[in-house]
């Protein structure tokens, strides 16, 4: 990219390359010879410096900001399952338009707005790009909700797993999971018989 340093972070954003004082020229150049890779509108990466997951999530991060990491997907980040997701469970909220990414499988899901940032958490994907994230409870609680999706050993073993974990408190995960009627009766019967 011509004689002017790239910045030492894996990800590039626009920012960036004007505090690097580089021209879109240089950065044509950049992309042209393989040096960094366009992962969004604005945003590069230095190829190979992140998989084709990460760069797509990173992407939906800057693109859709309100995206969350669910379902299936959310279970395996929390270790509540065994089961290996073959695509990235991404929820939006209910009227969102999902987003094309290039490598990357993606399943979108379309949640209740009103319901939307219950138990939300942020993870950060890299150096500064934050996507949502369910926690476990919420997590469970979807799983239970929409166990025609995933399937009900699943929903079953995650809630058995998040129940062994120190801390757990079934109380709590009863009054969020208030907030959803449809997955409330199944979950307390579930949960009768483990406890």
């Amino acid at each position: 990219m011509s004689n002017r340093t790239l910045p030492s972070s894996l990800i590039l954003r626009n920012a960036d390359v004007a505090a690097a004082r580089l021209t879109w020229r240089d950065l044509d150049k950049g992309i042209a010879r393989g040096e960094v890779e366009r992962i969004a509108p604005g945003t590069y990466a230095r190829t190979g410096a992140v998989d084709d997951d990460t760069a797509a999530l990173a992407a939906i991060a800057l693109r859709q900001p309100r995206a969350t990491i669910c379902l299936l997907s959310a279970l395996d980040r929390h270790d509540l399952t065994d089961a290996i997701p073959s695509h990235i469970d991404i929820a939006i909220p209910r009227g969102s338009r999902p987003l094309t990414t290039l490598h990357s499988k993606l399943a979108w899901h379309h949640f209740d707005v009103d319901t939307f940032s219950t138990g939300r958490e942020q993870l950060e994907i890299i150096e500064g790009i934050f996507l949502g994230l369910y926690g476990a409870e919420r997590t469970i609680i979807d799983a239970f909700r929409l166990r025609h999706l995933i399937g009900a050993d699943v929903a079953n073993e995650a809630l058995k797993r998040w129940l062994r974990i120190p801390g757990s408190q079934p109380a709590d995960l009863l009054k969020m999971a208030a907030e959803f009627p449809k997955a409330l009766p199944r979950l307390r019967t579930t949960l009768e018989i483990l406890l």
